[in-house]
């Protein structure tokens, strides 16, 4: 956990390798990744590097690895695993050739797969449309003939003259003669047709454009096509309808073939209809002639299905190769050539690795029989943060990217996360406290744990993924859920009865308690053995003053966990301080903020203790009148000795200390312990208004629990306002002298360049006086909001609990008494309730509530987030990153 409280430390080192060895080297690091090279050529550009053309060779490889992923998605095929990247980067690949000649050889022979998988494409396009047109040209002549057959009106004279007959008729012939432009007078009233096939998604704008270009002067029909038909180029099912269109005008014709160009018609000529015997030839040719098509074109997805599952073995295998080699020619572009066939190259690596990556850039030059020795030196660091880097495992991983989303921590910054992986679950269980529902959530993540192994292997989504990465903390949710439950005693909204109630109801096994009944304790007040063995005793939930005494008791919970989380952030600061050495930051932030909490805050939490140990039931018997004779007289319930009065000298009364009672006596007069205030310390005080008192009105407490506690509020109030200025003025005060200390050495050199520091000194000092005094505004005002805010911890368990309440007896209790169906039904939407809103959406709640407590409340105290995160050169993050 050491190592987890702060960052790995960090050396910069310089790498001088031979140029030819340089590949073996990096191959070699890829595996350790512990390394993080810097750019030594950021004036170049990407494509003036020296190692560019090898980049662009492995991205030419990848785009292909593309291409066969894709193909092979469309056949629906899955690829192989190539087994965990682990086994992958342990297995040598390519040992026995030089990495020029390993590319050359897996480009030709992803280019001869390419080859062929492409031309079967194009083969299988060209197939496909001419299928497709077989299938429309058939679909075609089926709906002509069918509407000629039974739809067509009559187009001849001599069916005119029919339906006329007699006058009728001669007149008409009278008025048509026999031959008109060297046609029969039949062959001139025939109309001309087009026909074709349009797409069903275009087919009524297609219709409103024929009707509109030929004002009317068209007839047009349309019939669906029931055969599925394959756009070649997407692959994708479409819908297509048949159309023919009769007209009477050459100037429509050329208008109606521009219109179906636009619109992607496809136009297919209709043979004589009126010869039955010639369409039914045209049928059975072009059937056959389909019939031939489709074999070949299930062919050729035969040899495509074929060749994409061979390569589906291979690709993932391929990818994870070239990915490694593009990340080795990546990470050479940013070293230096400074001398001829030696690079150079620098960067960041683990200081405990240090040697184990001298070791292995020398075995690689050895490996090369390179005799020229290798060097890797540690060299000042070009800039003043080093990269934060944290060794963590399954457990820890989760919370460490929970701190990180925030903010990365700065350079050896004590690590929020360390404590957030005990604090965020134990936080969550208080805003969530419940035993049935927590089971029900450490049971899902015992689920998550119990696949972890086939959850690691397998390709989850980004739900899922997240699931799995933060299994660890679901389970411990669940568990702090159940135990916060047992605190609560809270089941499903019932209390459970474990160990034995403390407390009885006269009548309660008769069943003869009613409400307004008061419950007696079955011990002495302050016997050990009336102390509930864990969590809160079950009467309180069947109590009339139920939800005032668990308001109570979890708004003073709220604030006490609020308050200790905050304190020890605050502590964290100091430990910084200390740690980086940084003495005016301790002297001048840490202490006056710890002071500032104390005196306020931390005292807070003191007068709660204080409160919830005192023996009120004692100090209020004290300054009670009781008489002698009375049988309460001589009461364990007060602790210190029974003193009789002299009754001779009041009304015959005494308090138990032995002070006579006149009968008019206020609560101060007849209390023994002389604190002062309206009731001298024998009375409960109002926290809240104490608290407040102590800012609105210093040095009066009107219930005081301890002697001399107006003074010491005063003293603490004190403390509080002087650390405040302090905060404010004090850093920035002695910044200003170091800067003139600074403005001083430099005099003697150069008036100009005194100038010049001096006028930057003033620039550095304001800045410091705004951000001084931005921090000690927000750390004063922050500590009221924040420790409001922590009340949130009761407000949603508040929340919770009387939700599940509500449910029980709204859904369960109001059904149970009538019969077995409504019992079911109420059960039924109790489940659906309880799953959808408490186990769903309050999870999620209670989650975000937990996550502002430690983003804001906690982590502002100390925490920086301004860090650079350590990237290395890993081939198994590389790796991984391109499977996310």
């Amino acid at each position: 956990m050491s190592r987890w409280f702060r960052s790995e430390k960090m050396e910069y080192i310089s790498l001088i390798v031979n140029e030819d060895a340089a590949h073996g080297c990096l191959d070699e690091l890829g595996n350790l990744s512990v390394v993080q090279f810097t750019d030594l050529n950021p004036e170049l550009t990407p494509f003036q590097r020296r190692y560019v053309s090898y980049v662009k060779r492995c991205d030419e490889l990848e785009r292909k690895l593309r291409f066969f992923t894709h193909e092979c998605e469309g056949f629906n095929i899955d690829l192989a695993n190539a087994g965990s990247v682990d086994s992958f980067l342990a297995t040598a690949c390519c040992k026995d050739e030089t990495s020029v000649e390993f590319l050359k050889s897996l480009e030709v022979e992803l280019e001869s797969y390419e080859s062929q998988l492409k031309e079967l494409n194009v083969y299988s396009e060209k197939l496909t449309a001419e299928y497709n047109s077989k299938i429309e040209y058939q679909e075609v002549l089926e709906k002509a003939r069918r509407f000629f057959m039974t739809d067509a009106p009559p187009m001849a004279m001599s069916a005119l003259n029919r339906a006329g007959g007699g006058a009728n008729g001669s007149f008409v012939e009278a008025l048509i003669p026999e031959v008109e432009d060297g046609l029969p007078r039949e062959m001139s009233l025939r109309f001309s047709s087009i026909s074709g096939v349009v797409s069903a998604k275009e087919r009524i704008r297609f219709e409103r454009m024929m009707f509109r270009a030929t004002r009317g002067n068209c007839y047009s029909r349309f019939a669906p096509i029931e055969q599925d038909i394959t756009d070649p180029q997407t692959g994708l099912i479409e819908d297509k309808y048949v159309f023919i269109v009769f007209f009477k005008s050459l100037s429509i014709e050329n208008k109606l073939k521009k219109i179906c160009d636009a619109f992607d018609a496809h136009l297919y000529p209709l043979p004589d209809m009126d010869d039955s015997h010639g369409v039914d030839r045209m049928l059975a040719e072009n059937a056959q002639e389909l019939v031939d098509c489709r074999t070949v074109l299930l062919k050729n997805q035969d040899t495509r299905f074929r060749l994409c599952e061979t390569l589906s073995y291979d690709i993932e295998k391929w990818l994870w190769i070239v990915l490694r080699e593009k990340s080795i020619y990546h990470s050479l572009n940013s070293f230096k050539a400074d001398v001829s066939g030696m690079l150079r190259g620098e960067g960041w690596v683990i200081s405990e690795y240090v040697n184990e990556v001298r070791e292995t850039v020398n075995r690689a030059h050895t490996n090369m029989d390179m005799y020229m020795p290798s060097l890797v030196n540690q060299v000042p660091k070009p800039w003043p943060t080093p990269p934060t880097h944290f060794s963590t495992n399954k457990f820890t991983y989760g919370y460490q990217e929970f701190v990180n989303t925030y903010g990365i921590p700065r350079y050896r910054e004590a690590n929020p996360a360390l404590f957030t992986a005990a604090t965020f679950p134990f936080l969550f269980g208080v805003m969530y406290g419940d035993i049935g529902h927590g089971l029900f959530l450490f049971g899902a993540g015992l689920y998550l744990l119990w696949n972890e192994k086939a959850n690691d292997e397998a390709r989850l989504g980004e739900m899922t993924g997240g699931l799995h990465s933060g299994r660890y903390m679901l389970a411990m949710m669940g568990f702090f859920a159940v135990y916060a439950g047992f605190i609560y005693n809270d089941c499903f909204s019932l209390g459970l009865d474990l160990f034995g109630s403390r407390y009885f109801f006269n009548g309660q096994n008769e069943g003869k308690v009613k409400e307004g009944d008061i419950a007696y304790q079955l011990t002495p007040y302050g016997d050990e053995s009336g102390v509930y063995p864990f969590g809160l005793d079950p009467i309180w939930h069947v109590s009339a003053n139920e939800l005032l005494f668990f308001n109570s008791f979890k708004m003073k919970l709220s604030v006490i966990l609020g308050i200790i989380q905050m304190f020890w952030g605050i502590c964290l600061r100091g430990i910084n301080a200390v740690y980086f050495k940084e003495k005016l930051d301790l002297l001048y932030e840490f202490i006056p903020m710890i002071c500032f909490a104390t005196a306020l805050f931390f005292y807070m939490v003191v007068l709660i203790f204080m409160k919830w140990t005192i023996n009120w039931n004692s100090r209020m018997l004290s300054a009670t009148c009781i008489n002698p004779t009375n049988s309460g007289w001589g009461s364990s319930d007060y602790e210190d000795e029974w003193q009789q009065c002299d009754q001779g000298k009041g009304d015959g009364t005494c308090t138990p200390w032995g002070y006579p009672c006149q009968g008019n006596d206020d609560t101060a007069a007849k209390c023994p312990l002389d604190f002062g205030g309206s009731g001298d310390g024998c009375q409960p005080p109002n926290l809240i208004t104490t608290l407040i008192n102590i800012v609105l009105s210093p040095g009066n407490v009107d219930e005081p629990m301890y002697k001399y506690q107006p003074a010491i509020q005063n003293f603490l109030l004190l403390i509080a306002f002087v650390s405040v200025p302090v905060l404010l003025l004090a850093k920035p005060c002695f910044l200003s002298k170091q800067v003139d200390i600074q403005v001083h050495h430099h005099r003697d050199d150069d008036a100009e360049e005194e100038e010049g520091v001096h006028g930057a000194g003033d620039h550095t000092f304001g800045e410091i006086i705004i951000h001084q005094a931005i921090e000690t505004i927000e750390f004063v005002l922050g500590m009221v909001s924040n420790t409001a805010s922590y009340l949130r911890l009761w407000a949603l368990s508040l929340a919770h609990s009387q939700l599940a309440t509500v449910f029980w007896e709204k859904a369960m209790l109001t059904t149970l008494g009538m019969n077995w169906v409504t019992s079911y039904v109420g059960f039924g939407i109790f489940a659906g309730v309880t799953f959808g809103v408490l186990l769903m959406m309050d999870v999620l709640e209670c989650f975000l509530h937990a996550l502002r407590l430690h983003w804001v409340e906690f982590q502002n105290k100390f925490f920086k987030a301004d860090g650079v995160r350590f990237n290395p050169y890993s081939f198994k993050q590389i790796i991984i990153d391109s499977s996310a």
